[in-house]
């Protein structure tokens, strides 16, 4: 009874282990190679809402499996990417894309670096005029007469 100890336990967790990969794997069924590579371009293009900064392929997250899930089904009926990505957007937001749409609400985005180009351009055009115009005073008769006097001096130390 013995011999048989070792062999039934490394079996046994062999199987343990294998199951557990069986079950990590996501085993989806697509018609054809392009409804998989559109689930797939979508998956890495959609943000997960629980994550940062990762997307719903990646993420382990339930909500990310709920989008997953939808995503899929979405695609068998018929929804083109453009239409999943605005169901997504709809029902969490435009933080679920990673690059927000030029809307009224996000059309500051879009903005913010060109102005904040533009206005640190006209700043420094401003700065270096201003500094251009400023002019010094005429040095008086007797300011002239004590730099000649240095100057003189140490040209005669020299």
């Amino acid at each position: 009874m013995m011999r048989w100890n070792k062999p039934l336990a490394t079996v046994l967790c062999l199987a343990l282990f294998v199951g557990f990969a069986w079950a990590a794997e996501e085993s989806l069924y697509f018609d054809n190679e392009e409804l998989r590579e559109r689930y797939q371009t979508l998956t890495f293009q959609l943000r997960c809402p629980k994550c940062q900064n990762q997307n719903i392929a990646g993420s382990n997250a339930p909500i990310a499996e709920d989008m997953r899930d939808k995503t899929y089904e979405l695609l068998h009926l018929g929804y083109s990417n453009d239409e999943i990505v605005d169901y997504m957007v709809d029902r969490y937001t435009e933080f679920v894309i990673y690059k927000p749409r030029v809307t009224l609400g996000t059309v500051w985005l879009w903005l913010a670096p060109v102005l904040g180009i533009v206005i640190g351009a006209a700043l420094i055009l401003w700065l270096s005029r201003r500094s251009r115009q400023t002019s010094q005073a005429p040095l008086s008769d007797e300011e002239r007469a004590r730099i000649q006097a240095i100057l003189d001096k140490d040209s005669e130390s020299s």
